[in-house]
């Protein structure tokens, strides 16, 4: 399982169930292997060999299928692919976010220090091995992660406290596991929805909302990829 044979130079990690769905749609594998958190296919993009792995979806998901996806095919580079949710009057709808830096916010230290504690899950990507200019216009910036969807009644402090513009539930999971391990990790969440202090457009009764929107954000990214790939290991 870990020979030289099985290894892969890129590994795009992809998190929620829809999401893979759309990336399967576009790829349309004619066999997948299971591993266990999800399926996984290996296709050439761009004359590059990748690996595609259905991570799961939340932090516990996402953080033991990005240790799993680098001790087994050893990438040079981690992509994370995927959506997420943004917070109205900050971004706009449709936006690609290229991850510099994360933070995960639902955690609360309540016998030591809560900053302290959000800082040591806290990571500056650094993006200096990519090469410009790149194939999609795009929003360098924070992202913010948790096990939840966008709270409304906490949209104030995630935008004046931590300085968020939208967030997810799986990368900051990701890029801290990436960092730890040492490997370059590219990340393009792209806003399929946006969340308001009045609620989401995506909540209760409206999940169409994001099925639809996960299709047309991520389509453009998969139809890049290979040039993405280009300036990332050029």
């Amino acid at each position: 399982m870990n020979d030289a044979n099985d290894r892969a130079p890129v590994v795009v990690l992809v998190s929620a169930n829809q999401e893979w769905k759309v990336v399967t749609r576009y790829y349309r594998p004619e066999s997948t292997e299971q591993t266990p958190f999800g399926e996984c296919f290996r296709r050439q993009v761009g004359g590059c060999e990748v690996m595609f792995v259905h991570g799961g979806w939340g932090k516990i998901s996402a953080a033991a299928s990005t240790q799993y996806a680098i001790d087994r095919w050893k990438p040079a580079l981690l992509v994370n692919l995927g959506t997420c949710g943004g917070l109205a009057g900050q971004i706009e709808r449709d936006t690609v976010l290229l991850v510099n830096e994360t933070l995960v916010y639902d955690i609360y230290e309540r016998m030591g220090d809560a900053e302290a504690a959000r800082a040591f899950y806290s990571v500056k990507n650094d993006l200096s091995w990519l090469r410009e200019p790149l194939p999609q216009p795009v929003l360098r910036a924070r992202l913010l992660s948790a096990d939840q969807d966008i709270n409304p009644d906490e949209i104030g402090a995630m935008k004046a406290r931590y300085q968020g513009v939208a967030a997810d539930w799986e990368t900051g999971a990701i890029v801290w596991v990436a960092s730890a391990n040492g490997v370059r990790c590219l990340v393009l969440r792209a806003v399929s929805d946006l969340v308001g202090e009045d609620g989401g457009e995506a909540y209760v009764g409206d999940l169409a909302v994001f099925e639809n929107a996960a299709g047309r954000v991520l389509t453009p990214m998969l139809d890049a990829l290979p040039q993405w790939l280009a300036c990332a290991l050029a």
